[in-house]
């Protein structure tokens, strides 16, 4: 299973294989066509709540995660990430965020909810 995250800004490969963009945001100055994103799946995304709780910088990565995969026991979003992983199963999907530490990013919680 090849799962990998990398910056929504950086140019696509070919490796790629799915792109999906899992900001809940659009990326500022980014042209969707440039974008090349496959999918978008918002109800992935963490909260604006969290969200905006983590980037206040009072929060610790750990708290974040633990926080964001309590989000993904929703429904929708665990249907979501249930079809990721069935992508991911079938070929590369790479998981595209604006995030400038993609590391310590929900984009990574994900990665690892995927391969895990």
């Amino acid at each position: 299973m090849s799962v990998r995250v990398r910056r929504i800004y950086e140019p696509p490969e070919p490796g790629d294989g799915l792109r999906v963009l899992v900001d809940r945001l659009w990326p500022r100055g980014l042209a969707k066509e440039a974008a090349q994103i496959d999918e978008w799946p918002k109800a992935l995304t963490p909260s604006t709540e969290l969200r905006r709780w983590y980037h206040a910088g009072e929060a610790s990565y750990e708290e974040f995660r633990h926080r964001y995969e309590a989000e993904l026991a929703d429904p929708e979003a665990a249907e979501l990430l249930d079809g990721l992983r069935t992508s991911a199963r079938k070929g590369p999907v790479t998981l595209l965020t604006a995030s400038r530490s993609p590391e310590q990013s929900h984009a990574a919680v994900l990665a690892a909810l995927l391969t895990g």
